[in-house]
Order: C-alpha cells, then sequence, then structure tokens
C-alpha cells in the first residue's frame, strides 16, 4: 500500500522542537566543559539551554499557541476583568492547595532530604516564592482568553473551598489531582538526577574517552543519557496551556501508577538488592570483552545505538515528555517504528549490558536467577505499556495511530508475523470514533 493511500497520521510535536532543545543542550555543554562547569547550577543551566530553544521553536515556528488544543481563544476579544475575577480566584485557591499539599508530601516523605534530592527540594524552596507570585496574573490573564475557564483546576479549587463557589465536579477534581501527583513525583526525581548526569559528560577528559573502545562507549552513553534527563526535566516543567503542552489526562488506572512507580525511587524493585536486581553473581559487558577489540566496538556501537534510540524518543517528545500522562499523541521519530521505543530499546539495553546469562561465580543458579529477573523486568515495562495504550486509547487520535502501525509499522508487523495474525487492511477498519 502506498504511502499516500495510507497516510501517517500527523504528530503532535514536529521535529524541529526536538533539535532546538539538543542545539541549545549541545552549546551550553561545550561551554561548560570549556570553563570547567560541571556543579549542579551548572546542570540546571543546561535544562534552561535547553528548554528556551524549544519554547522559542514551539511559538515563533510551529505556533503552538493557536492550536485549538490549547483551549485558548486569541482572536476573539478578551473577556473583562469583572467576568473572570472569581473564576480566577477559585482556580488560584486550588492552585496554591495543590502545591501545598506536594510541599507535605515532600516534608513526609524523607528520602527528599537525602543525596540528590536536597538539591531538588532546595531549588523548589527558592522558587516557591516566585510561582506564588507569578501564578496570579498568570490564572488571570489566561482565564481572559479561555474558551472555558471553569476547567479542572477551577473544579479542584471549588473543592477546596468546600463548594463555596458551587458543586465541584469529582472527575475533574480526579484528574486534576492525578495530574498534579505525576508532576509533583517525578519533576523531583528529574531534578535530583541532572547535575550527576551533567557534570559526567563535562568532566569526562576527552583524550581518555577515545583512547579505548570501551571507554567511548561508555562517554556515548553518558552523553545520551545526560539529553534525555535534560529534555525530560524540560517536558515535566512546562506544563502549560499556551505552549500546548498541558496535560490533557493523567492515566486513570491503578495498574499503570503501580507498573510506573516501581520502576522509580523509592519504589524501585530493580535497584541493588531489590527483589528484581538481575546482576548478583553477573558483570557488566565490558568484563567479558576485556582483551577482545574487536566485539568491544561491536558491543559497544550495538549499546550506543540502543541508547541513542532511548534519547530520541525522548527528544520527539519535546517540551511534553512526562509519564502517565497524555500531552499530544507523538506519530514521527522513532515513534513512527513502534509505539514504545523508549521502552523496546531499554529493555534490549540491559540485556546486552548485563548479560545475565553470564556470571563470574560460574554457577548456573546465578544465570538462570538473572536471566529469569530481567526477563521479569521486561514483563513489567510490557504492563507499563499496555496500561499506557489503555489510557491513550480513550483518545480517537490515538487509536487511528495505532490501527496504522499495525498496518505500517516495521515492529508491530514483524511480532504479527511471530504470532500468525493477519495483518490489517485500512479499508477493512472502522473509523475511529
Amino acid at each position: 500500500m502506498s504511502k499516500t493511500a495510507d497516510p501517517r497520521p500527523k504528530s503532535a510535536v514536529s521535529h524541529g522542537v526536538g533539535l532546538a532543545g539538543i542545539a541549545g543542550l549541545g552549546l551550553w555543554t561545550l561551554v561548560a566543559r570549556h570553563y570547567g562547569m560541571d556543579g549542579p547550577n551548572a546542570g540546571l543551566a543546561a535544562v534552561v539551554a535547553c528548554a528556551v530553544p524549544m519554547v522559542l521553536w514551539s511559538l515563533i515556528v510551529d505556533k503552538v499557541h493557536r492550536n485549538a488544543s490549547t483551549g485558548i481563544d486569541w482572536k476573539g476579544a478578551a473577556r473583562a476583568w469583572s467576568e473572570v475575577r472569581d473564576i480566577s480566584l477559585v482556580k488560584i485557591a486550588g492552585l496554591w492547595a495543590t502545591w501545598l499539599a506536594i510541599a507535605i508530601f515532600y516534608c513526609v516523605a524523607r528520602w527528599y532530604w537525602d543525596g540528590n534530592y536536597r538539591f531538588a527540594m532546595e531549588l523548589f524552596m527558592a522558587a516557591a516564592p516566585w510561582l506564588l507570585a507569578l501564578s496570579i496574573p498568570y490564572v488571570l490573564l489566561l482565564d481572559r482568553r479561555l474558551v472555558e475557564p471553569r476547567d479542572a483546576t477551577y473544579a479542584f479549587g471549588q473543592w477546596v473551598i468546600g463548594g463555596a463557589a458551587g458543586a465541584p465536579d469529582m472527575h475533574e477534581v480526579a484528574n486534576h489531582a492525578r495530574a498534579w501527583a505525576v508532576k509533583g513525583f517525578f519533576l523531583a526525581f528529574m531534578v535530583s538526577i541532572v547535575p550527576g548526569n551533567f557534570a559526567s559528560v563535562v568532566q569526562w577528559r576527552l583524550d581518555e574517552a577515545f583512547s579505548h573502545p570501551v571507554a567511548l562507549a561508555a562517554f556515548l552513553i553518558a552523553v545520551m543519557f545526560m539529553i534525555d534527563v535534560c529534555m525530560a526535566t524540560v517536558g515535566y516543567m512546562l506544563t502549560m496551556k499556551p505552549l500546548d503542552s498541558h496535560i490533557r489526562t493523567a492515566n486513570p488506572y491503578l495498574a499503570g501508577w503501580v507498573a510506573a512507580l516501581i520502576c522509580y525511587p523509592p519504589f524501585v524493585l530493580m535497584g541493588g538488592g531489590g527483589p528484581l536486581d538481575y546482576h548478583a553473581g553477573g558483570a557488566e559487558w565490558d568484563v567479558w570483552t576485556e582483551g577482545l577489540p574487536a566485539l568491544q566496538w561491536i558491543l559497544g556501537g550495538w549499546l550506543v545505538l540502543l541508547t541513542g534510540i532511548y534519547a530520541w524518543a525522548t527528544v520527539a517528545f519535546g517540551i511534553r515528555f512526562s509519564n502517565l500522562t497524555h500531552r499530544g499523541i507523538l506519530t514521527h521519530g522513532p515513534y513512527r517504528w513502534t509505539r514504545h521505543p523508549a521502552y523496546l530499546s531499554k529493555n534490549l539495553f540491559w540485556w546486552f549490558s548485563a548479560l545475565p546469562f553470564l556470571a563470574l561465580s560460574g554457577s548456573l543458579t546465578d544465570m538462570v536467577r538473572n536471566c529469569a529477573l530481567l526477563a521479569a523486568t521486561n514483563a513489567i515495562y510490557f504492563w507499563r505499556a499496555k496500561t499506557e495504550e489503555k489510557h491513550l486509547s480513550a483518545d480517537p487520535d490515538y487509536r487511528a495511530y495505532s490501527e496504522w502501525m499495525e498496518r505500517n509499522a516495521p515492529v508491530p508487523r514483524f511480532f504479527a508475523w511471530l504470532t500468525g495474525r493477519k495483518k490489517p487492511v485500512a479499508g477493512d477498519l472502522q473509523p475511529a470514533e
């Protein structure tokens, strides 16, 4: 079937957004390396250097602020202040109450005040007065232009003030709470790992990186992880309607939350000593390939490629990356090949980097255990993927994309061939209503 007969659905994000972010991040990294700036603030500056070009591209080139999905009407006359004042005050009450709840959670959860997390907490405390002050004009100005200012934040504000502004829509209250739970939990984690990832690239000596295939692979993988972390952090920060990067919905299914949270601290099951730790008695790929430079080049190159696909999957989101949310459907980049390029590349990376079927002890028990635990880890990511598809399938745009993928994308078609499923034909499918 020709591409014109079965065109790929339009992506919510353009290629240029992510490329602009990489350009800004790359330029700042070169400056930081030149001047030896590798501290936490330099890492935070890397996030800003990544974010600013993406925001500018989104507004100037893609003009995302004019998308109908923003819910903002820029053409008509703005509402009078008197029309939106009461609505805005309810929303501000809801927003401030949300931030207070997140702050209390941070105080109660002791892990946020140790190690890398402390930098995130100090940053949030410094930003809090500014956010409180800027939220007032932001909400007031935006409500004058919103087609429907009584949104999820308004519903949550109604609930906070006890229904004094009318009975809240509890479905919207729940949606607001889930969206901010995602942002509160994951933004703290992302900010906490930015400094370390950035410093690892800035501090690396290039003469050492190019001295050996293992060192070169490690350096390039560190660069990919830095790109992924910085881009993802931008995504969690910029959940804003004027950028069309707001959270449409957060995953409403408990299974989706469980599957995601057990992959992140402090709930992570795959970490060192965790119940799904698949490294016991084993060693990383560089140990098993020592003295075999040809194999090191091949395996190291493969691991770099997998990490590159993983980072590309994040870059493709532009300013919209986050777990457990719907912020627009992507159909470009690696999402042309598979619905879950990051999960696929990440899980393949673990098999080829950890080589769990080999054990330093020579113990068959260790080999079987490590393979079984990594397979269980793969199963958790498969579970995550399915819960995300269930959530996104409520959007007809995602259903159209998913159906197109079944007909055209190489990874779904490969698994269809492997399992003997018949390839769907465009004309045989019902429209995504």
